[in-house]
């Protein structure tokens, strides 16, 4: 099926695919010159935050809240993007790392929630892993 999407293409296309389980697709889809870029799309990091905070407000310095956000950080899984949505709800510092806590919090419990439940789960019963599907999107024809 890829090698169809790939002769279609030309030289004029870029085709993304997206995987939260790369370690599940077959190694042939991998190899180079069908997948020429790998990039990781990790979990908002310090650093991250610091250039979003550096950015949507100004803080160039320390603040007295990225003690607590560094820590919650390392604990809750939240991407650059909901940390940017909180972030552009208040031109007020303050209001704004605040709200960010309130996220961070509240993410690390949903995390520590899910945790939970699937160490519930898997006393019970094992069940076989689900099969992840792999849709392409097919390029439209070009009018020329």
């Amino acid at each position: 099926m890829e090698d169809g999407l790939w002769s279609s293409c030309g030289d004029e296309r870029i085709i993304v695919f997206t995987t939260n389980h790369k370690d599940r697709l077959d190694p042939a889809l991998l190899r180079p010159g069908r997948m020429d870029m790998h990039i990781h799309m990790s979990y908002c990091t310090f650093n991250g935050f610091r250039m979003l905070a550096s950015n949507y407000l100004c803080i160039e310095g320390h603040h007295r809240l990225y003690g607590d956000i560094e820590a919650l950080l390392n604990d809750a899984e939240v991407t650059p993007a909901q940390v940017a949505e909180e972030l552009m709800k208040s031109e007020d510092a303050d209001v704004a790392l605040e709200g960010v806590v309130k996220l961070l919090k509240r993410k690390k419990l949903e995390g520590d929630e899910l945790q939970g439940q699937g160490d519930r789960d898997n006393k019970l019963e094992n069940p076989p892993a689900k099969k992840q599907k792999l849709e392409l999107i097919k390029p439209r024809k070009s009018v020329r």
